[in-house]
C-alpha cells in the first residue's frame, strides 16, 4: 500500500511539473494567392531564413529568434512586407492573402494578440497622420503633437491587457520619444525651403521616359503646360496613401493648362534586383488603382539624371514647373495639403 501511494505521489509531482519554456518559436499558416514558393523572415542584417511554403500555400517552420519585431515579405507581389511580433515559446499562426496583403493579415495561436495589437495600431495611425501635418504653422503644429501624444497613450492603455511585458515596455519608451522625432522632422521640413530655392526660375533637368501606354514622354512633349511631377515607387507606404489625393486634385484641375506626371523610380527593390519584375508591378499598380495623368518610369531608378538633379533622396517628393519647364517649386506641397490648392489657384491655368 505504501509503495502505491509513492508512486501515485511521483506521478503527482511529475505530472504537475511545468514543462520548460521551449527556446524556439512555431510558425504555422497559409497564404492564399501566393506570390512564390517561399517566405522571408527578416531583422535588418542581424537575422533572416527563409521558409518553404507548398503548392496549397501552407507553411510550417521552428525559427529561434530574439524577441522583437521582424519582417516577413511573400515574394514580388507587388512588393508588400509587413512587421511581427516574435518571441521564443509562442505557437503563433498566420493567415493572408497576398493579393491583400495588409488587409488580409489573420493571426491565432499563442503571440497572436501581441500581432493584433499592431494591426488595430496601424489603422489608428492612417488617421492619427495627417498628410497635411507638416504643412501647418508651428503653433498648430505643436499643439496637434500633444494631442497626438494623448491619443497614443490612450490606444496603448486600453489595449495593453494581454500585451507581453517587452513589447508593451518597448511601446512605452516609443511614445517617450515621439514628439521629440516628430518635432526633429518637422524642423527638417520647414528647412527644406531654402534648401530648393535656388532652383526657382530656372530650367528644370530634362527626362525621356518610358510611359505606362508603351511609348516615351519627354519633357519637351509637355511645353506649353504647368507640369506637376509625383516621385513615387510601388512599395512606397506614403506614396500610396497620397493617391486618393492626387487622383481628387487631377479631376478638379481637369480642363486646366497643367499636366499631372507620375514619376516611378521603381528599379528592381523587393525584386532581387529584377527591374523587369519591377516594372511590371508598377504596370499592375497603375491597372489596379486606376491612376491617371502621365505614367513614367524612370531609366535608372534613383540614379536617372533628374532623380539625381532634383536632389532626391526620399519620396514622395512633388515638383511644379512653369510652360516654359522652368521649376516654379522643387519641393511642391503634396496632393494631400491644402497648400498645393493655394498654389495652382495663384497661377494663371
Amino acid at each position: 500500500m505504501k509503495k502505491i501511494v509513492l508512486a501515485l505521489s511521483i506521478l503527482t509531482i511529475v505530472a504537475c511539473k511545468e514543462e520548460a519554456p521551449k527556446d524556439y518559436l512555431i510558425f504555422s499558416g497559409k497564404i492564399e494567392n501566393q506570390s512564390s514558393d517561399s517566405l522571408y523572415v527578416f531583422q535588418g542584417r542581424a537575422f533572416a531564413k527563409t521558409i518553404k511554403v507548398a503548392e496549397n500555400g501552407t507553411f510550417n517552420d521552428t525559427l529561434k529568434v530574439a524577441t522583437g519585431m521582424y519582417g516577413i515579405y511573400d515574394g514580388n507581389k507587388n512588393n508588400k512586407t509587413n512587421n511581427l511580433f516574435f518571441k521564443n515559446g509562442n505557437d503563433l499562426k498566420l493567415e493572408l492573402d497576398a493579393n491583400e496583403f495588409n488587409e488580409s493579415l489573420k493571426f491565432s495561436g499563442k503571440g497572436a494578440d501581441d500581432n493584433n495589437y499592431f494591426l488595430k495600431k496601424s489603422k489608428m495611425q492612417e488617421n492619427l497622420f495627417e498628410p497635411s501635418l507638416f504643412d501647418l504653422e508651428e503653433v498648430d503644429f505643436n499643439a496637434k503633437v500633444v494631442e497626438m501624444e494623448k491619443e497614443l497613450n490612450s490606444f496603448l492603455e486600453s489595449n495593453s491587457k494581454n500585451l507581453d511585458s517587452t513589447l508593451l515596455a518597448n511601446e512605452k519608451i516609443e511614445i517617450t520619444k515621439f514628439k521629440g522625432g516628430i518635432t526633429g522632422a518637422y524642423k527638417q521640413q520647414q528647412g527644406r525651403a531654402a534648401q530648393f530655392a535656388s532652383y526657382i526660375g530656372k530650367p528644370s533637368p530634362d527626362f525621356d521616359f518610358e510611359n505606362a501606354k508603351g511609348g516615351k514622354t519627354a519633357l519637351a512633349d509637355l511645353k506649353g503646360k504647368y507640369v506637376y511631377i509625383d516621385v513615387w515607387a510601388t512599395w512606397c507606404g506614403p506614396c500610396i496613401r497620397e493617391i486618393p489625393s492626387l487622383k481628387k486634385v487631377e479631376k478638379n484641375f481637369h480642363g486646366k493648362n497643367i499636366e499631372f506626371v507620375s514619376l516611378s523610380v521603381d528599379d528592381g527593390r523587393g525584386f532581387k534586383g529584377d527591374a523587369v519584375a519591377a516594372k511590371e508591378a508598377w504596370k499592375k499598380m497603375i491597372a489596379d488603382k486606376e491612376l491617371g495623368g502621365t505614367q513614367i518610369i524612370s531609366d535608372n531608378g534613383w540614379k536617372s539624371d533628374f532623380v539625381q538633379g532634383f536632389k532626391i533622396n526620399g519620396i514622395p517628393r512633388f515638383i511644379l514647373l512653369d510652360p516654359a519647364g522652368n521649376v516654379v517649386n522643387a519641393d511642391a506641397p503634396r496632393p494631400s495639403s491644402p497648400k498645393l490648392i493655394e498654389l495652382f489657384d495663384s497661377l494663371e491655368m
